[in-house]
């Protein structure tokens, strides 16, 4: 109650000090407006100065007499004098050729605008500042405690489960609450309560915020959603004001859902070893857990959150009594992609032939956000091309767009480059299509996307929940594979494979010092290593929890891995040089290559057909396939 208290004289002491800040300069503009320099002369002397010539640029009112004298330096001095009954005035002007106009009388209208205006003024301005944001519930730029939080109509929420694809089980674990909202006897009665506190966690774009509109939508009850960034402001006190101003107004509107977005914007751990203990985030959260233990479930009210990053918020947010149910959102298998696409291509036409099946089987690891992407950039694409309806051209155009960026076709490149790239990106390819434990090659390009000169692509046969050691080896061997093409075609490496070199490095040391898959280190875990990610200076004081000889072993092995695939993608790609050659040249002149021309020219059957009869399976542990015995295609002589 005393921070409450706090924070509003704080809040209404600004509002008077910007009202009397307005006030003296209203007070200052009166004092010096146009006039108040004007001099009162007594009629006697204005009738001298008349006798003298002296006057000029007269005003004759029925009221006031007005005009311009010099004194004795000659400077014009504006004067006024009270008009007297003067019948030989006019005969006294005409008599020394002083000009003169007449007015009539409208003093009364001046009367008004100089001196009662301004006191309507302080009074609009006094409701502005304190009255009016009393009536505005809290969107008055000068009320700063009250919260921002969006209150959306029951009878206006358009959002039900009809619109979400692809998450299935979250929405299953969200029946219970609309339940609950619709008809919270039916729990009371059996002396049931319903979780506090809801928490949507997944990647980004998989749709928790769609989520939670779709349980008020569902449940017909009040919803307010609002960031966590929105609760923090410069003024300390102001963010903790704000969440208590939250949860009064769904009080007030219960049945209602409170859904704040982005929760590790205020929900991080606290004393993290960065800043103190009481600053704006901290106060804020702390005035939270207290609203959650403060409300019962009788009241109708749910509270709702999402986040990228649960693993960051802080233990008390999300204890049993809190935030007690964790609702798992993740990216959509192969059946809830087609369910998402079939959601998205609803308003939009599409030509007979596109199968949404084939489209979500090209599209794995795709969350919503990204198959929402894919159908609005193939609409736009076809009406780009005046096209009556999106054709498979245009899904598959949008695909890619989504996986690796737009075309770069005006880019410039050398002949000699587009060798050295093409070089690249078959090594990728042949290395991809002759291990038996990568993913499908679909096509390989030297078109520019994005910031890539080109690229091959690969997609998966199945969604795949698991990763064996012999699949990391040979991902490792595919990314250095292009560097090895540099090397046996041009005896000289470029660049070009810095971000390769990345990913290899980086899977080496994620299956040796996490995955436990050296067997010279053996099944032992070090999560993050060096390269952990520093949370709030929680881990900066971290030191290694390992000897620098197991450091040293750990360099040694990860060194070795890399050296091993490296070996074994060169023996690959000299060992089928010719069709490699064929290759190149092929796609130097096509600029892209699909998976049946990659096929015929190493001599392989189909992917398609290997797939049907069962011989082409990510998890085959086999050795690599190995061509037909058939006549070596020609080799082509590329330089």
């Amino acid at each position: 109650m005393n921070n409450k208290n706090n924070n509003n004289r704080r809040i209404i002491s600004v509002q008077q000090i910007l009202m009397w800040v307005v006030i003296f300069a209203i007070a200052v503009f009166l004092f010096n407006r146009p006039g108040s320099q004007t001099q009162t002369l007594d009629y006697s002397d204005f009738k001298n100065k008349v006798a003298a010539g002296e006057v000029a640029d007269l005003t004759v009112a029925p009221g006031v007499i007005s005009g311009t004298f010099k004194d004795a330096d000659g400077k014009d001095i504006n004067f006024k004098t009270v008009r007297m009954e003067d019948p030989e005035l006019v005969k006294e002007l005409s008599a020394k050729n002083i000009s003169y106009k007449a007015e009539a009388d409208n003093s009364w209208v001046g009367n008004i605008l100089f001196n009662v205006l301004w006191i309507v003024l302080l009074i609009g301005l006094w409701w502005f500042v304190f009255i009016r944001p009393q009536r505005s519930d809290g969107k008055s730029a000068m009320n700063f405690a009250r919260s921002k939080a969006k209150m959306q109509d029951p009878s206006k929420q358009t959002v039900t489960f009809k619109d979400v694809a692809g998450v299935e089980e979250a929405k299953e674990e969200l029946q219970d609450v609309i339940k609950f909202l619709k008809n919270p006897k039916k729990f009371q009665k059996l002396g049931g309560k319903l979780p506090k506190g809801v928490l949507l966690y997944g990647a980004p774009g998989t749709g928790k915020t769609l989520l939670a509109k779709a349980v008020a939508g569902e449940a017909g009850v009040a919803f307010f959603s609002a960031s966590a960034s929105e609760f923090v402001e410069m003024f300390v006190g102001v963010g903790a004001a704000r969440v208590r101003d939250l949860f009064e107004q769904a009080k007030k509107n219960s049945p209602a859902i409170i859904f704040i977005d982005e929760l590790d914007a205020v929900g991080r751990r606290r004393f993290a070893g960065i800043g103190g203990g009481h600053d704006e985030r901290e106060q804020t959260l702390n005035q939270l857990l207290i609203e959650l233990d403060g409300f019962e479930s009788k009241q109708g009210i749910i509270l709702m959150a999402s986040t990228n990053r649960p693993d960051v918020l802080d233990p008390a947010l999300i204890r049993p009594g809190r935030f007690d149910r964790h609702v798992s959102v993740p990216a959509p298998d192969l059946k809830g992609r087609e369910a998402i696409l079939k959601v998205h291509a609803k308003k939009v036409k599409l030509a007979p032939e596109v199968d949404l099946h084939t489209v979500a089987k090209g599209t794995p690891g795709f969350v919503g956000a990204d198959l929402a992407n894919v159908i609005n950039e193939a609409a736009i694409l076809a009406a780009r091309a005046d096209k009556d309806a999106v054709d498979n051209d245009d899904m598959d155009e949008a695909v890619e767009r989504v996986i690796a960026g737009p075309q770069k076709k005006s880019r410039i490149i050398s002949e000699k480059e587009k060798k050295i790239i093409a070089a690249h990106e078959v090594g990728h390819t042949v290395v991809a299509r002759l291990t038996n434990n990568s993913d499908p090659v679909h096509k390989v390009t030297i078109i520019p996307r994005g910031q890539a000169l080109g690229y091959t692509l690969q997609l998966p046969l199945e969604d795949k929940f698991l990763t064996s050691k012999s699949e990391i080896l040979d991902k490792i061997c595919i990314l250095l594979a292009g560097r090895v093409a540099e090397e046996v075609v041009f005896g000289e490496i470029t660049s070009g494979a810095s971000d390769d070199l990345n990913k290899a490095t980086a899977y080496a040391r994620k299956m040796i010092m996490e995955l436990g898959m050296s067997e010279k280190i053996g099944p032992i875990a070090l999560p993050g290593g060096e390269e952990g990610e520093v949370f709030l200076g929680r881990d900066l004081s971290r030191h290694r929890q390992y000897s620098e000889e197991l450091a040293r072993r750990i360099d040694q092995e990860i060194s070795d891995t890399l050296q091993a695939a490296y070996a074994r993608a060169k023996e690959i790609i000299e060992t089928h040089r010719a069709q490699f050659d064929t290759l190149v040249a092929r796609l130097l002149e096509k600029e892209v290559v699909e998976a049946a021309e990659i096929d015929e020219i190493l001599g392989l059957k189909p992917q398609k057909e290997q797939e049907a009869a069962g011989e082409l399976s990510p998890h085959d542990t086999d050795g690599a396939p190995q061509p037909e015995p058939a006549p070596a295609p020609q080799q082509a002589e590329l330089f």
